[in-house]
């Protein structure tokens, strides 16, 4: 877990995929975190990418750190709705709050990563492979 979170914050931003019907999806997001010893991410409940990761919950995660090095995650997105994990998100990321709040009527998808699998890789053909 440590690693996944630490080529993360390195990378800054990273690539979350899904699937729209048989189309692969493909989006940039932000917002990752660890609760409770899980992977948690987020998205808005009033997009496609959310309205997807109901439907197909099997996604996949991809980032390019400042080494050139690439991390593919991949695993099985399970909502949390308890209102502690919500209030959790938002401390960490209290920007959220100007996007999902009862003014714009937007609200918070909160998912953590089950069977949660991650390969690191890099062009000079390094690779490594684990579950978290």
């Amino acid at each position: 877990m440590e690693k996944v979170l630490s080529f993360l914050k390195d990378a800054g931003v990273f690539f979350y995929a899904t699937v729209d019907g048989d189309k692969p999806r493909l989006r940039p997001f932000g917002l990752f975190l660890e609760l409770n010893g899980k992977f948690y991410f987020g998205m808005g409940q009033q997009k496609e990418s959310y309205k997807q990761t109901i439907a197909n919950p099997n996604v996949e995660i991809c980032a390019l750190n400042k080494q050139n090095q690439w991390i593919r995650i991949r695993g099985i997105a399970v909502e949390d709705k308890t209102p502690e994990t919500c209030e959790k998100v938002f401390a960490a990321s209290p920007f959220l709050k100007n996007l999902y709040n009862e003014q714009t009527g937007n609200k918070l998808g909160i998912f953590w990563l089950k069977d949660g699998y991650a390969e690191i890789a890099d062009m000079a053909g390094n690779f490594e492979k684990f579950n978290f």
